[in-house]
């Protein structure tokens, strides 16, 4: 059906963005959280401490990504209602136990894998289901949805430092529940506009049959060049993306003591990156096709030299500068995302378009933070770390560049095929006129001779 552009939608609208917010509020406050979890769980004895400590953010984000494809699966035979309900249950389950733990290494399942499957569980149907109910305003509302992750950014950082101050990390975690259970709550209001396999399935045949494996696992989106050049160009350029979020905190104590409010740079990360997603949001509604990469490349390229620019910063206020860029072009990034996967395979085949593309971030992502801890932890310094993770944004953001010109010649190709049917078709038309003339014409000249 054509989406209506809005009525019910806006109510999914805005439970998209708590989704979002919830989600990447508390994974982008993960520097917040390190700095804690060093002092609690830490020692100087272990030289190791923050390559070990860095592994618990890292598997958290990295597990949001590396479920998603099986979450596409899910959203597609289940729909994004009962998807989203139960992954937010998941998540719940997975923060609480959190709560719990005397030692870092049981955070690795419970915060790092269980709490992050729950999320992606309830994070990939927030963005499928928007094409439910938008399409012309797909872009704009993209941009308020994701935005949603901003508004916590923005909040949660102070929020989590007067909370560990004063009733320290474990209860922090049982407080920021409340925003898995609201989630939890906020996934019923995925009311689908489009009926699901299972739906499909059983209204045929009465009772609920697995669809055969390749209309479960879509590889063929993968047949799409311009897709297969998105899908290995973006994870390309994010082994060094989420670097900033885990390290920032402690780059800075370590640099300027406890004499500056370091919570203040994911407030600019915060605040532009919100802007970032509205505009960009909106800006990319009015780029034709498969052209909104272009604000992709733009975003790595600026990403990549804020990343090399940190270490310059010598100055407080030059790093909070860096930041407030830094967020804009994040903002950018991750807001056109599921816009160009509509233009790249189609509304059809969004979904496992997505979780593919998600799930292959995840390994960069997962990687990128814990090498920079171990450089840390062997050179005493984060300035290697973060003028490495500016490398791969270039060469990612280079990448990209190719697809808007192999999109159309792709779309030059597919028109042709047609156009040469129609031709085959008027040729052989012809011909078998032809025939008919020549076979008609001594039956009229027998019928004049009688």
């Amino acid at each position: 059906p054509e989406p209506p552009e809005g009525g019910w939608g806006w109510v999914v609208m805005l439970a998209a963005m708590w989704c979002n917010g919830a989600v990447f509020g508390i994974q982008n406050s993960c520097g917040v959280l390190f700095v804690s979890m060093l002092r609690l769980f830490g020692s100087s004895e272990d030289k190791q401490l923050v390559f070990k400590t860095a592994w618990v953010s890292s598997l958290s984000m990295g597990m949001v990504f590396f479920c998603s494809p099986i979450v596409s699966i899910f959203t597609d035979l289940f729909g994004c209602r009962k998807v989203a309900v139960i992954g937010a249950a998941v998540g719940l389950v997975g923060l609480l136990s959190s709560s719990f733990v005397s030692t870092i290494e049981p955070l690795y399942f419970t915060y790092g894998i269980l709490f992050a499957c729950g999320c992606s569980f309830a994070y990939q149907p927030s963005l499928v289901i928007l094409g439910h109910y938008f399409k012309k305003r797909l872009g704009l509302v993209n941009g308020i949805v994701t935005a949603g992750s901003s508004l916590f950014t923005v909040s949660l950082p102070f929020l989590l430092r007067v909370l560990i101050d004063s009733v320290d990390l474990y209860n922090t975690l049982r407080v920021l529940c409340i925003l898995m259970f609201v989630l939890f709550l906020a996934g019923f209001t995925y009311k689908p506009l489009v009926p699901n396999t299972k739906d499909k399935e059983g209204g045929k045949k009465g009772k609920f049959k697995l669809p055969p494996v390749k209309k479960i696992c879509n590889f063929s989106v993968f047949k799409v060049l311009s897709y297969r050049i998105w899908a290995f160009g973006i994870p390309a350029a994010l082994f060094g993306y989420f670097v900033p979020y885990v390290h920032l905190m402690n780059h800075v104590k370590d640099r300027f003591g406890d004499s500056v409010p370091e919570e203040v740079l994911l407030l600019c990360l915060g605040i532009t990156s919100g802007v970032g997603r509205l505009v960009f949001g909106r800006v990319a509604d009015y780029i034709p096709g498969a052209k909104k990469i272009y604000l992709q490349v733009a975003s790595f390229f600026f990403i990549g030299l804020m990343s090399m620019m940190i270490p310059l910063c010598n100055v407080f206020g030059a790093l909070v500068a860096v930041c407030l860029f830094m967020g804009l072009f994040d903002g950018c990034f991750i807001c056109i995302m599921a816009p160009i996967a509509f233009e790249l395979v189609g509304a059809q085949d969004v979904s496992q378009a997505i979780g593919f593309l998600l799930g292959l971030m995840s390994v960069p992502m997962t990687v990128g933070p814990p090498i920079a801890g171990l450089l840390r932890d062997k050179l005493g310094t984060y300035d290697v770390a973060f003028y490495l993770a500016g490398v791969p944004p270039l060469i990612g953001g280079a990448i990209l560049c190719f697809i808007p010109w192999v999109h159309e010649r792709q779309k030059l190709k597919e028109r042709a095929k047609p156009l040469d049917g129609e031709t085959t078709e008027k040729m052989l038309g012809n011909e078998s006129t032809l025939v008919l003339d020549t076979t008609e014409k001594p039956v009229k000249e027998l019928d004049s001779d009688f």
